[in-house]
Order: C-alpha cells, then sequence, then structure tokens
C-alpha cells in the first residue's frame, strides 16, 4: 500500500501529464491533501462515506460556498477517478447547486481609481492589462515579453484555459503603462517572463497578482466584492457597452462556448438610446 506522500506525487504526475493548469494543480493537491489529513487513514482505504462526511464538514461546520466545496469535490474526484483507478457512486456525492448570481461590476471610472492607485508600476502594469485585454489572474502572470505584440496592437494568451492559443487586444493606454514598467524593470529577452516573481525565479503567482489588486481597490477605497477576475467582467461588458458583438467578446474572452458569454448581455448596460415600444405612442395615456 502506498503512502499517503506517495498517492499525491502520483497525482502531481497524472495532472502533469493531462497538461492541467498551474492553477489546477496547486488547487487539486491542496485540496486532496487537506481531504486526506481530515480523514486521517491511507488514501487507498477511503470511499464514498469519507468523501460525503467531508463535504458536510465543509458545507456545514466551515460554511463555505457552494462554489468553493465544488473546488474540493473536483480535486477529489480527480484523486479517486485518476490516481487510485477508483470508481465511485457519484448519485452519494453529487455536487452542489450553485445559485446563478451576477457578479458585481466594476464601472469604468472604478477601474481606472483602481489601477491609478497603483504605486508600484508593475502591479499597475498587471491591473493594466487584466482589464485592458479581459485576460484572466493566470494568464497575466504567465506572459513573457514576446507576446507583447505593439506592432499590431495584440498580447498572444499562450496555453490559456484549455491550453487554447489566442489573441486579445492590447489597448494604447496599457501600451504606454508598460512601457513606463520596462524602463523600470527592464526585461530584456523575448522569452523573458514579464512579470517576475519572488527572488526573480520564475513569473509571478497568482496570488501575487490577485493581492496587488486587493492592495489597490482597498487604496481606491471600493467597496464591493470584487477580485481580480472583476477586471475581465468589466472589460467584457464595457466591450459590449461600447458596440462589440457577443461573439467578438467570445474569442478575445477565449470562451469555449457562446453561452459562457451571455452572462454579459445581463451585465452591460444596453438600454442606453432605446426607447420602449410603449413610448411609441403616447397617445395611449390619454385615451
Amino acid at each position: 500500500m502506498k503512502s499517503n506522500d506517495q498517492v499525491l506525487r502520483r497525482m502531481k504526475e497524472d495532472i502533469l501529464l493531462r497538461g492541467l493548469s498551474e492553477n489546477t494543480l496547486e488547487s487539486y493537491l491542496l485540496n486532496a491533501g487537506t481531504f486526506i489529513r481530515f480523514c486521517n487513514r491511507p488514501a487507498e482505504q477511503l470511499d464514498e462515506q469519507d468523501i460525503r462526511k467531508y463535504l458536510n464538514y465543509l458545507l456545514h461546520e466551515k460554511k463555505l460556498a457552494s462554489s468553493t466545496v465544488n473546488i474540493h469535490s473536483a480535486a477529489i474526484r480527480f484523486l479517486f477517478a485518476v490516481t487510485l483507478g477508483r470508481t465511485l457512486n457519484y448519485l452519494q456525492i453529487p455536487r452542489q447547486k450553485r445559485p446563478k448570481k451576477l457578479p458585481e461590476i466594476l464601472t469604468r471610472a472604478e477601474v481606472f481609481a483602481i489601477i491609478e492607485s497603483c504605486k508600484n508600476k508593475k502591479h499597475k502594469a498587471m491591473l493594466a492589462l487584466g482589464y485592458g485585454s479581459g485576460l484572466r489572474i493566470g494568464e497575466v502572470a504567465a506572459l513573457k515579453v514576446k507576446h507583447i505584440d505593439s506592432l499590431n496592437m495584440r498580447v498572444l494568451v499562450e496555453n490559456g484555459k484549455g491550453g487554447k492559443d489566442r489573441y486579445s487586444l492590447l489597448s494604447k493606454t496599457c501600451l504606454d503603462v508598460l512601457r513606463q514598467y520596462w524602463l523600470k524593470y527592464r526585461p530584456n529577452h523575448p522569452d523573458d517572463w514579464l512579470f517576475l516573481g519572488t527572488y526573480q525565479v520564475g513569473h509571478i503567482s497568482s496570488r501575487g497578482v490577485e493581492y496587488s489588486f486587493k492592495t489597490a481597490v482597498k487604496r481606491a477605497m471600493i467597496d464591493k466584492n470584487v477580485s481580480f477576475h472583476s477586471l475581465r467582467h468589466a472589460f467584457a461588458t464595457h466591450m459590449l457597452e461600447d458596440g462589440a458583438t457577443l461573439l467578438q467578446v467570445k474569442e478575445l474572452l477565449g470562451h469555449s462556448s457562446i453561452q459562457s458569454t451571455t452572462i454579459y448581455l445581463h451585465l452591460a448596460n444596453l438600454t442606453a438610446g432605446l426607447n420602449s415600444p410603449f413610448d411609441h405612442d403616447p397617445a395611449i395615456c390619454h385615451a
């Protein structure tokens, strides 16, 4: 029987062999390890009842959100199905139904206030890319110098979600911010990471990018429940308000399905300049 450490090492290998993202690797290993420690038994002896007990603990004692519990559940399912090669009765461990709440959207003024509040040019450049190009947090963290195509005013996202490459917009304002950043930090080689991490080893972590965002939000005194991903929401919403088509926004965001993009139809203010058909015959009010 393998030790729990051996099981987790095998799980890491399984994740890497499938080419899953660094964020998925970190999340799955962390959550699977937490589950195994909670059960306090060899992983190979665990079953559906252990999973149910753990998920109930997360829901009712830890009071975690449904979406967070589902993230834990996904890691555990991978652990059992792939690493342990076990067939589970998934009817016994259902996923939590997530309430469909619309995210809070930052206004343009709030976005600019957050970005302008950054004292650090590196932080300002990361946030500018998040909003100006609609990038995910991991996509910003993993950018290289060569991915910034100032000639064609676009940003290459290499190996984005689902292992897909795509291009997004590079705004002139964002390019100006990036040039100010480059003058100070000077990442020269095309294959250099655009944003280096701690001790100049590897690229910055997603956690580091999120910290820079949270710090800027606090400094800008924005009182909304937002994260770095809110910059991506704002990009898509404001693009639709400015006349971009849903299909254009879908391609820029790198969504695999148009259904994922339609949420922004509910968020964008598309009523500006429109009149209700009820207003076309005001005489009805005097009949």
